[in-house]
């Protein structure tokens, strides 16, 4: 019976227990079925609004500037050579590297001494020249009287022919006189003719003898020049460089011995694209004569001169591309030539354009302008220079508009915005409104913030704000929207 007794409790316990454990997965698949079928519990959802700085586009009259690397070089540059061959026996002190030489001032003497013989003897063939020249003068009245005599001569011997016949006629004369007279009036023309060849003769060693005056002439002014050559002289006020002698050398003809540079009248040479040269080229096609502005900047220093364009190359050049351009510029006591700068081209004027930040414009050349209710709308702008890092466009319907002026790839058409305008006045925001809680919304709200997935500096500013007297509207909005409430 005992047996029986325990067994039937034992039976009964275990109905128990497998009753229980069927009623406990009942719950539990109730309790699921009731989860899956509720609705989900929705939180509002808010439209993300990004901060965006914005510029106003604001139109103007503006001259670009085109910025491009040049080399200033001397417009007034010679060579310095040797004129005649021979033994350098001075040099001025000034002629050295960097030495500064005035006008005139003789830079080298070169040994005169065979200019100065052969300046001599040429000298001397013209002394002779003028000799000769005078007795071939003086021959020539010579033979001028000696003709004239001759021709009186043979008038007389004319006359004399003629007594004779006016006496045979008469019959006093007889025929060997007349014979006699003609043969004596023969040789008067004869002596008449040779004096006139004498007299050619004399014309033409007078003719000679000039010739050869004239030559010699020419030859004393060479001679004078190839010795006046052996002194060289500076043409212009400058400055040397390069000066390759020294006292004691021996030069040849044209070889040359250093290089005068004016470093007072400077210029720089440039070379711009052809579509940068098109902008400065007018109407008629002649190069305008911009300004520009030369920078040299070297370990803080910068040192500036203004200058203009003042002529084009002719020839683009072998493998080049452009046109090399070349402008005068002011006097600069520390610009040297050969020194590489900035040059800064002032372009035409441009009206109705507007500055703003090349980050603002697209690589399809668009701006986005802040539409109704602060969305964005994306707008086509023409594209017309860079200036650094700003861009010049013309968009006539987004004048006095305002854009964004650093575009991201989270910004495009439709977006929302909140404009940030760095130039605008500064605006004091609103204080929040403060509103007093009740204790149970209290407890709620301070339950809600400790078990939270805040960090704890968020945690613990919160908490302080919901254990204040009143508490800020904005904040017990912000934890209901996190509630769900």
């Amino acid at each position: 019976m005992q047996f029986l007794r325990r067994s039937l409790v034992g039976v009964f316990l275990l109905a128990v227990t497998l009753a229980i454990f069927a009623w406990a997965g009942n719950t539990v698949r109730v309790a699921v079925q009731d989860r899956l079928n509720a609705e989900p519990r929705s939180f509002p959802q808010r439209e993300r609004v990004l901060s965006v700085n914005v510029v106003t586009v604001t139109p103007e009259t503006i001259a670009p500037e085109l910025v491009v690397f040049g080399q200033l070089s001397s417009a007034t540059t010679v060579d310095v050579r040797a004129l005649s061959s021979g033994t350098i026996l001075e040099v001025s002190e000034n002629f050295v590297d960097g030495g500064r030489v005035t006008e005139g001032e003789v830079l080298v003497r070169i040994d005169p001494r065979d200019a100065q013989s052969s300046l001599d003897r040429v000298a001397a063939d013209l002394r002779d020249a003028e000799a000769e020249a005078r007795d071939a003068e003086r021959a020539l009245v010579l033979a001028e009287d000696e003709l004239a005599a001759a021709v009186d001569q043979a008038a007389l011997r004319q006359q004399a022919l003629t007594r004779q016949q006016d006496l045979e006629q008469r019959g006093v004369g007889t025929a060997a006189a007349i014979e006699t007279a003609e043969l004596a009036l023969s040789s008067a023309r004869q002596a008449v003719l040779s004096s006139r060849q004498a007299e050619a003769q004399a014309q033409a060693r007078l003719d000679q003898a000039a010739t050869r005056l004239d030559r010699e002439k020419l030859n004393l002014e060479d001679a004078t020049r190839i010795l006046a050559d052996t002194e060289i002289r500076a043409p212009f006020s400058g400055t040397m460089a390069d000066v390759t002698v020294a006292t004691g050398v021996r030069v040849t003809a044209n070889e040359r011995l250093g290089e005068l540079i004016q470093k007072d009248d400077l210029e720089v040479s440039f070379r711009l694209s052809t579509a940068q040269y098109s902008r400065l080229v007018g109407d008629d096609g002649t190069l305008a004569n911009a300004p520009i502005t030369v920078t040299l900047e070297a370990q803080g220093l910068t040192l500036m001169a203004d200058g203009q364009i003042s002529r084009e190359s002719a020839l683009v050049g072998e493998g080049q591309t452009g046109r090399l351009l070349f402008a005068s510029i002011d006097t600069s006591a520390a610009l040297r030539p050969g020194d590489f700068v900035t040059v800064t081209v002032t372009e035409p004027e441009l009206r109705g354009v507007a500055r703003v930040p090349a980050t603002a414009i697209g690589a399809n050349e668009t701006a986005l302008v802040l539409g109704d209710e602060n969305r964005l709308e994306e707008v086509a702008v023409t594209l017309l220079r860079r200036q650094g890092d700003d861009v010049l466009i013309r968009a006539r319907e987004i004048y006095g508009r305002q854009i964004v002026a650093e575009r991201s790839p989270l910004l495009g058409q439709g977006i929302a915005v909140q404009p940030i305008d760095p130039n605008a006045a500064a605006v004091v925001p609103e204080a929040p409104e403060m509103v007093a809680l009740e204790d149970d919304k209290r407890a709620e709200l301070v339950a809600f913030v400790e078990g939270s997935r805040m960090p704890p500096p968020v945690k613990a500013r919160i908490l302080e704000q919901l254990a204040q007297d009143e508490v800020p509207s904005d904040v017990i909005e912000q934890l209901e929207d996190r509630m769900g409430t």
